[in-house]
């Protein structure tokens, strides 16, 4: 008798083990709520050729480096032909409206004669768009040049000319 004793004692004390280790029958109800999804911001209304036609007085700055802007003259149409833009002293360079797409104009000019770097022909592909009285964007000059530093980003603010 004095064997089984032991094991007598021993089945309670697993029982507790075990019942201290088991998962709950019922889990803690989840009292956290989800976010409400944040509100998607109203797209820009597209925009028209038409309100950025006119003269525009614009400079480039550059990104890095040498940051002196490049001064020009924007002329831009109320369609896709006829734009162009004057460097001061030089004739008047053709661009293409690429693109309008939203709130966005995508211009390609060039090959032609580079106003940062004289000999060195550039092409340019601009991204702008009219906030308020103002036309921004990104310029990026692609010089003709197999050497180091052939591309060019710069920053364009340009306003309308009197």
């Amino acid at each position: 008798m004095s064997r089984r004793l032991p094991a007598l004692w021993s089945l309670p004390c697993c029982a507790i083990i075990f019942a201290a280790c088991s998962k709950p029958d019922t889990e803690a109800a989840d009292t956290t709520t989800a976010a409400a999804p944040a509100a998607v911001p109203a797209s820009p209304a597209p925009l028209s050729l038409s309100q950025v036609a006119g003269r525009w007085n614009v400079r480039n700055i550059p990104e890095t480096g040498d940051t002196t802007p490049t001064p020009f003259v924007l002329n831009a149409t109320a369609d896709t032909t006829g734009w162009t833009f004057t460097f001061p002293g030089r004739q008047p360079i053709p661009m293409r409206v690429a693109a309008v797409a939203g709130d966005s104009i995508v211009t390609v000019a060039g090959p032609f004669e580079s106003a940062r770097r004289k000999g060195v022909r550039v092409r340019t592909r601009a991204v702008m768009r009219l906030e308020g009285d103002r036309l921004v964007g990104i310029t990026v000059a692609r010089y003709v040049t197999t050497g180091p530093d052939s591309v060019l980003r710069l920053r364009m603010e340009a306003t309308r000319a009197p």
